[in-house]
């Protein structure tokens, strides 16, 4: 039997996200998505393979892409060109903003914007079906994707969920559903989906908008697993995990994890502040998401995150900040503001590009740390338009102390489930990392500071 390519070349080099896409394309239905040890969705080989390689031709991180779609820019020509400019860092765009939606932003991660574009999508019939992340159906696991034909279907996908899930379990669906079906996801999916597009086109006509997430990474279920039991909560007794519940009196960085815990049918919460940092230490990260350099969903027909910064990070019921990318996403939102929907603001790109910088610092300029270590091991790594300039000490530094504490927060959680060894056996690694990261934040403010005086 022949080993897949998406396979040989991805998955056994701990590449894949888990976004699915290989599974549907495969043209000898091949592949299954299953749970690896570490916690992640990849595809497993459960039937015979012809080895054609469609599977690795909509794998977002194909190692050896063709010319036409070899990066998120060659894609972005080819699926919005229309009406948009190109600006750096953030790929081709019409508009950017900072808004919420007056009726969904009180339910909702932050402004509520991803839920009030796509139920206007619905609402004007543009699509019959969403394609996104709720409550799970299935035994054993919490969230999935599944398919939103209603409003009161989208109310369900409202709230970032940050657990594994895979476009496998709807995209069957796609040759049996009537209508046209939006699809949200991070970049990865994003990009897979296009580069499914771009393979077929009566997939550009059948799926006419994809609303992407602005995403830290993707996190293993033991990241879910690792925040219960901080909260007291057994693995095994784990319901309905949500992990931003908002605190409307502070600030919008300011949310708690909560679930059920089955054992006594009560809610348990944990101020995240109270956790430690989870996104800038890598901690529970697939691996391969230190390979993206896609920080802002650039293939997107409309971009959606967090508002990181000020005045906006101050309120606690929470700011999205948007990138619009197709004249039908910023048709919505010209709408939306002219009915009174939608608190909208217009932003610079420099303001956007700051909202996101702490990833930007990783993704591009740490970047290059991460593929000198992939040419040492002789992991094929596709060509990157970031990661080329060779960074300060202090910066490898940082970056190889991440990779560390990445890699062994999975190893800690395999051996044992408990918050109290996990965090007892972490300490040293996060501690170094800490002060290694003082160092930087210090030399970069050194210099912002010194570039102000010589304005």
């Amino acid at each position: 039997m022949n080993k897949p390519q998406v396979i040989a070349k991805v998955v056994d080099n701990d590449l894949c996200t888990g976004c699915g896409v290989c599974t549907y394309s495969c043209s000898s239905n091949a592949l299954t998505m299953t749970w690896n040890e570490e916690g992640f969705l990849v595809p497993e080989l459960t039937g015979d393979c012809d080895n054609d390689s469609s599977c690795i031709s909509v794998c977002p991180f194909n190692p050896k892409p063709i010319e036409q779609v070899k990066n998120e820019t060659a894609i972005a020509d080819i699926f919005l060109s229309n009406g948009t400019e190109t600006y750096e860092k953030l790929g081709r765009l019409i508009g950017a903003y900072a808004a919420y939606s007056n009726e969904f932003r009180q339910k909702s991660s932050s402004g509520g914007m991803a839920t009030y574009i796509l139920d206007q999508l619905l609402e004007k019939g543009i699509v019959d079906h969403v394609f996104s992340v709720r409550s799970s159906t299935e035994t054993g696991t919490h969230y999935e994707y599944r398919i939103s034909s209603s409003k009161a279907d989208l109310r369900d996908s409202s709230k970032t969920k940050y657990y594994p899930v895979t476009l496998a379990t709807v995209l069957p669906e796609l040759d049996r559903l009537d209508g046209k079906v939006a699809i949200v996801g991070v970049a990865c999916f994003v990009k897979a989906i296009r580069l499914a597009q771009y393979q077929d086109p009566y997939l550009k006509e059948k799926i006419p908008f994809v609303a992407g997430i602005i995403c830290g990474g993707v996190k293993s279920k033991f990241f879910t697993e690792y925040l219960a039991s901080k909260a007291d909560v057994d693995w095994d007794n784990i319901k309905s995990p949500n992990y931003r519940i908002k605190d409307t009196s502070s600030s919008a960085s300011d949310y708690s994890f909560g679930c059920i815990d089955t054992s006594q049918s009560v809610e348990k919460r944990i101020k995240m502040r109270e956790v430690g940092d989870m996104w800038g230490t890598g901690l529970f990260k697939a691996n391969a998401c230190d390979f993206c350099e896609d920080v802002v969903t650039e293939l997107a027909d409309i971009s959606l995150g967090d508002a990181w910064l000020e005045p906006y990070s101050r309120d606690g019921h929470g700011t999205s900040v948007i990138i619009t990318r197709s004249p039908l996403a910023e048709s919505i939102i010209q709408e939306g503001i002219a009915k009174s929907a939608l608190n909208v603001e217009a932003i610079t790109s420099d303001t956007m590009r700051e909202s996101q910088q702490g990833s930007y610092n990783h993704r591009h300029e740490g970047l290059y740390v991460r593929l000198k270590e992939a040419k040492i091991k002789r992991i094929p790594i596709a060509p990157k338009r970031y990661g080329q300039r060779p960074v300060t000490p202090d910066v490898f530094l940082v970056q190889i102390l991440r990779r560390m504490a990445r890699k062994k927060s999975l190893k800690i959680w395999l051996k044992n489930p408990s918050a109290l060894y996990f965090d007892k056996k972490i300490k040293q690694i996060l501690l170094n990392l800490k002060l290694a990261t003082r160092v930087t934040q210090y030399r970069r403010g050194a210099i912002k500071r010194l570039k102000g005086l010589l304005k």
